[in-house]
């Protein structure tokens, strides 16, 4: 079975370590979230998971063969049109114009998209209508691993609750495992099936937690009471560094 492993995971950026024996797996078909405060290392870990950066001590054996990453920010090519940015993981796998333009326009109109929006550049669309097309071009590749960097932080809670349930069909319709980084717990709680409490100075994963309730069975309510009852836990209080009320 597929799966992304990585094993005491060591990294510094000169004589700063920044990550501390890190430990985790991401099996085919699964969300996993790392939570943590700002600064606790959790996108240097997505970046090594990625391979964009090279680890400083310790293993990371990557047995997908169809990774995608979305960011903060969508990184839309200014100077391509929509269509175009959405057909660009296509056109690397060799795909000819034809068929990557006809699935890209396909994908684009069922994400809430419209003919006129993929002709437009990027810097016409609206940031809403740019994380859909950054989506969007995330899962034109039928991603069997998808890298969430923040990906929703800067969207209206209307605009995120659209794209969480982009996000669920699509990983649904093409069983891709999800590892996300965020430090919204109401947004780890939403979408994923494992979460993982980070700390920082250095960066370590200091507990886990499972949701055993299915992904589209977590309606508005369910995600209000149990991020209620999450944010309880002595880790998730110690991780964010607060403190009861007097």
């Amino acid at each position: 079975m597929k799966q992304l492993s990585i094993s005491a995971l060591n990294h510094r950026f000169g004589y700063q370590r920044v990550l501390d024996n890190i430990n985790l797996t991401v099996h085919a078909g699964e969300a996993v979230a790392l939570v943590g405060p700002s600064g606790c290392g959790k996108t240097t870990l997505l970046n090594l998971a990625a391979g964009l950066l090279a680890p400083w001590e310790g293993r990371i054996d990557n047995g997908f063969s169809r990774p995608a990453m979305m960011f903060q920010q969508p990184r839309l090519l200014p100077w391509k049109r929509t269509l175009e940015n959405i057909a660009l993981g296509l056109k690397a796998q060799g795909i000819a114009r034809p068929e990557r333009t006809s699935r890209a326009r396909q994908l684009a109109l069922s994400m809430g998209l419209d003919e006129d929006d993929l002709d437009k550049f990027p810097g016409a669309l609206s940031g809403g209508m740019q994380s859909r097309a950054a989506l969007a071009r995330a899962f034109a590749v039928q991603p069997d691993l998808l890298l969430l960097d923040e990906a929703f932080s800067a969207l209206d809670i209307g605009l995120k609750s659209e794209l969480y349930d982009l996000l669920a069909r699509e990983r649904a319709a093409h069983a891709s495992a999800v590892l996300m980084i965020t430090h919204d717990l109401m947004e780890a709680i939403r979408l994923a099936d494992r979460i993982l409490i980070m700390t920082g100075s250095p960066g370590a994963i200091v507990a886990e937690h499972r949701l055993e309730t299915p992904v589209t069975e977590r309606d508005e309510s369910w995600v209000f009471a149990h991020t209620a009852e999450f944010i309880q836990w002595p880790d998730v209080r110690a991780a964010f560094a607060l403190v009861a009320r007097k």
